[in-house]
């Protein structure tokens, strides 16, 4: 009955975080299943704070990159780097596209696949505006594709990594030896069927002289900022460290010498940020931590092992495949809480874990529900005057993101 009573609970709050009944932030839902476990014996306060202390390198992550990001909004760096990609296309709609793409991994790579979502959108929604582009929407679902097929370029360009690893996340220079490759098949991919879904809206003119705004002390601070945080972050992963503390370390103080030399007040940068996703991810770790005591995980990792041991590479596409589904049914965080809870118990191969990540980074280029990027992408497109329905995105997910996952696990086997 006990078990019966989590699997209900944890279920209607996954519910919630993806559907967000009467427009209830995501965090909300999150929390009140932790809660209501907890109320109802179904866990002991002790399990709930267990729960939670897992989370303490992602919640540190979020948190330096949030105040990075929003420094450099505010300081309109992203407005300044899409609009000198517009200017660079030259009238080009085609070349605008492929040029905002890049802006797209390479934020991803460096700031995580939330900062895309978040920041790039609005900057690209504007440039578009100043190029009087016709039909902007191919250039803002760069925005949400992007975001995702370059989220495991490095270990911090998805929080949903430092979730799968845990404690144990590769060194940079074997991660690079296990994603790049694969990376590199996401990105490209991605592209070329984003690119050909898209090719009739893109048969359209834009404006050739574009205003280029002058980049602020601010946005030179915060600039240099997220090249040092990028640095620092890259050292860190090669020397084996969690990547929380060095995060929130570099992207407090980037934050705050921004504000200095800008002037401004702090609580312009710290209203900015979205602080309810840090409740949301620790209502997410209790809600699994309360599935831990079903038995769910012993029985996924038994499976897994099973599976592994009969063939690797049936596991192989298996685990990547339909990770990559669960992840648009429940959300890629909790199923990525879930599978990182798996593979870290797991006696499997690299290649096994690889497939999983991928899966959780990648798959969610589904749907619209598929990632918490994606559901910042669909606000700040809301917020721009633009919208898409589920049936459309999932039209073209099937496409793109069901084309960059196959080729990208395939690429495993090239390393």
């Amino acid at each position: 009955m006990a078990h019966t009573s989590i699997w209900i609970i944890s279920l209607l709050a996954i519910t919630g975080v993806i559907i967000r009944p009467f427009k209830t932030p995501e965090a909300v839902w999150a929390v009140s299943g932790a809660i209501l476990l907890v109320l109802f014996g179904l866990i002991v306060p002790a399990e709930g704070l267990s729960g939670i202390s897992k989370g303490m390198d992602v919640y540190l992550f979020l948190t330096g990159m949030m105040l990075l990001a929003e420094s450099a909004r505010e300081e309109k760096l992203f407005d300044w780097l899409a609009a000198h990609a517009t200017a660079l296309a030259k009238g080009s709609a085609t070349r605008l596209f492929l040029l905002i793409y890049v802006v797209g991994v390479i934020v991803t790579t460096f700031l995580s696949n939330d900062a895309t979502a978040v920041v790039l959108t609005p900057a690209v929604a504007a440039a578009v505006k100043a190029a009087k582009a016709p039909k902007p929407l191919p250039y803002l679902l760069i925005c949400a594709f992007v975001a995702n097929a370059a989220s495991f370029v490095l270990p911090i360009s998805n929080p949903a990594n430092l979730v799968i690893y845990g404690t144990h996340m590769p060194p940079l220079f074997r991660w690079l030896q296990q994603y790049l490759v694969p990376s590199f098949f996401a990105i490209i991919i991605t592209f070329l069927m984003l690119r050909l879904t898209q090719r009739k809206a893109l048969q359209q003119a834009i404006a050739t002289t574009i205003p280029v705004p002058k980049l602020s002390q601010g946005g030179k601070t915060a600039m240099l900022g997220i090249a040092a945080t990028a640095i620092v972050l890259l050292a860190a992963s090669a020397m084996d460290m969690q990547l929380g503390l060095p995060t929130a370390i570099t992207g407090t103080l980037t934050a705050a010498i921004v504000i200095i030399r800008a002037k401004k007040s702090p609580l312009i940068i710290l209203k900015g940020v979205s602080w309810s996703v840090l409740p949301l991810v620790a209502g997410l770790f209790v809600i699994v931590e309360a599935l831990n005591k079903t038995g769910l995980i012993q029985m996924l990792t038994n499976m897994l092992n099973t599976s592994a041991a009969h063939s690797v590479t049936g596991t192989v596409w298996g685990s990547g495949c339909i990770t990559a589904v669960v992840c648009n049914l429940m959300n890629n965080l909790p199923a990525g809480l879930i599978a990182g809870n798996v593979v870290q118990a797991a006696h499997v191969q690299e290649v096994v874990k690889s497939a999983v990540l991928i899966g959780v980074d990648l798959g969610p280029n589904l749907s619209i529900t598929g990632s918490l990027a994606t559901i910042l992408w669909l606000v700040a497109l809301r917020r721009e005057g633009q919208t898409v329905s589920a049936w459309t995105f999932l039209k073209l997910g099937a496409i793109i993101m069901t084309t960059a996952l196959l080729v990208a696990i395939a690429s495993l086997w090239l390393l």
